[in-house]
């Protein structure tokens, strides 16, 4: 975050009319009766709790911009003159057989139903952001034919408008959660897998029993929290009826909609949009045994849990807990956060930030290791986007962190790839210059392309949607990228990175 300037943003679409501001407060030096504006304390003058969120809702996603004092830019990485770790048994290095390009950057991650991934990494939660539900088939085909696991957010089931409920209030089909499943299925080749989360409401609603024995998902993911915010998760509504609606659910709506004076400022205009908030959860170790081996005994395969930029209390609570229950996978998302929707200063103000959390993490971890209990396959996420980010996480937890969870970084390709194929229906002109200056066909365009026609067959291109080639061209440079720094480290496998492999620049 620019320091000296708390009161504007273009995340909440404010600017400073001064040159000067005050560093703490980021009012300007100078502030006028009659300013026409427009810092953040003038917009919320008018606009009010509205100003909290980054807007629009539903076009963009967000991220903390604050600088911490330490961060992984502040690492290097090592490369060696000679020497080759990860090599097939029984072959010396030498020119011929470490080149980069056989570097192996597959990963794997579990307790007995382990799952494999073609890169170290996997998607961040696509909930029931607007982004998620209208990317959706972008981001599952690229996520099957990148061969990366790909995690379905909270409150898909809550929020779909054609839910149905059965007698006792449980989900008894929710056609936007079977339409996400069965696209990942119709495009994943067997690395990588789809988690869907629960939080307090998809718990009670039967997510779970739902999704496992009517829909066949393998991996259910527990969540307590995320690097973007430590309450639950929202959106914006913007229709009076469907407020009214979630609100039956058992959601927390606000401003409340049964109240006349708000249903009266939305009639105005006034009030454009509504809040669907979830529910805080509750950490307690014996429930949390408990809903592992309930979830367990619905018949999935494997349990992860996703937790947040909490501090030393909570992230021992949450390894040690999951070393109890061998838990599959624990995702610790530090601050600053990302998000398709948190409250703007909540993502910037709150948490551990990550390399922090994560030189607490493997500390635990190796406490955990020298007592000889069982310690859980670890990813890490919290601002990352870049295969030297990658390769500085792998490092900095080996051997315990086994992937890296990327949230916008692997929307953004998702979305390019889609509105490549908006433009090019719209005509030549539509293409903006930085991508017409590649040509004008998507086979032209896509540097993958070609790649994925001789794999798929010509027919089958037609149906594979432009974000999906443009996740998997993204994922395959993420890939090139890292064998490139492996290989220069001398490391050509995954477990051979070491905390030896960086230094402090």
């Amino acid at each position: 975050m620019n320091l000296e300037r708390p009161n504007a943003n273009d995340v909440s679409q404010t600017a400073n009319r001064s040159r000067h501001v005050v560093p703490g407060s980021g009012v300007c030096t100078r502030c006028m009766d009659g300013c026409r504006g427009n810092c953040e304390v003038f917009k919320s003058s008018f606009r009010g709790r509205e100003v909290i969120y980054p807007g629009p809702f539903g076009t963009l996603t967000a991220g903390g911009d604050k600088d911490y004092p330490i961060d992984y830019s502040h690492l290097n990485i090592m490369g060696y003159a000679f020497g080759a770790e990860g090599l097939p048994e029984g072959e010396e290095g030498n020119p011929d057989n470490t080149l980069f390009p056989l570097v192996d950057t597959e990963t794997e991650y579990g307790v007995e139903n382990k799952v494999k991934l073609r890169a170290p990494v996997f998607t961040g939660a696509l909930g029931s952001t607007e982004i998620a539900r209208r990317n959706w088939e972008h981001f599952a085909a690229g996520a099957g034919i990148a061969g990366i696991t790909l995690v379905c957010g909270e409150n898909v089931c809550g929020i779909d408008p054609e839910l149905k409920l059965d007698s006792n209030g449980k989900v008894a089909d929710a056609p936007d959660m079977r339409r996400r499943v069965e696209t990942y299925k119709k495009w994943h080749e067997g690395y990588g897998d789809m988690v869907v989360q629960l939080n307090v409401e998809d718990t009670r609603f039967g997510v779970a029993e739902y999704v496992i024995e009517k829909l066949g998902v393998q991996t259910i993911e527990l969540k307590w929290g995320q690097g973007a915010k430590c309450i639950g998760g929202e959106i914006k509504i913007d229709s009076l009826e469907r407020a009214l609606e979630l609100q039956r659910r058992g959601y927390l709506v606000t401003p409340d909609p049964s109240l006349e004076a708000n249903q009266l400022a939305f009639k105005d205009g006034a009030l454009k949009q509504f809040e669907r908030h979830s529910r805080l959860g509750f950490a307690d170790q014996e429930a949390f045994m408990k809903e592992v081996e309930r979830v367990r005994g619905l018949g999935t395969k494997r349990v992860t849990l996703k937790t947040g930029a909490y501090p030393m209390r909570e992230l021992a609570m949450a390894i040690k807990w999951c070393s109890d229950a061998k838990i599959d996978l624990l995702t610790i998302d530090g601050a600053p956060g990302g998000t398709g929707m948190s409250p703007w200063r909540m993502m910037v103000e709150w948490g551990v930030p990550t390399f922090y959390l994560q030189c607490m993490t493997n500390e635990l971890c190796n406490k955990l290791a020298a007592k000889g209990a069982f310690v859980p396959d670890i990813a890490i996420a919290g601002g990352f986007s870049t295969e030297d980010h990658i390769f500085k996480v792998l490092a900095m937890g080996a051997p315990y962190t086994k992937a890296v969870c990327m949230g916008r970084a692997l929307m953004i390709p998702g979305m390019v790839g889609k509105n490549i194929g908006l433009w090019l229906q719209q005509g030549d002109d539509a293409l903006p210059r930085t991508v017409s200056q590649f040509g004008s066909k998507v086979e032209e365009i896509f540097v993958c392309y070609e790649t994925l026609a001789a794999k798929y067959g010509k027919d089958a291109m037609k149906d594979m949607p432009l974000g999906a080639i443009g996740i998997y061209t993204f994922v395959d440079r993420l890939k090139v990228g890292l064998q490139q720094l492996m290989a220069g480290t001398r490391k050509y496998q995954v477990p051979t990175i070491s905390r030896n492999d960086v230094t402090w620049r």
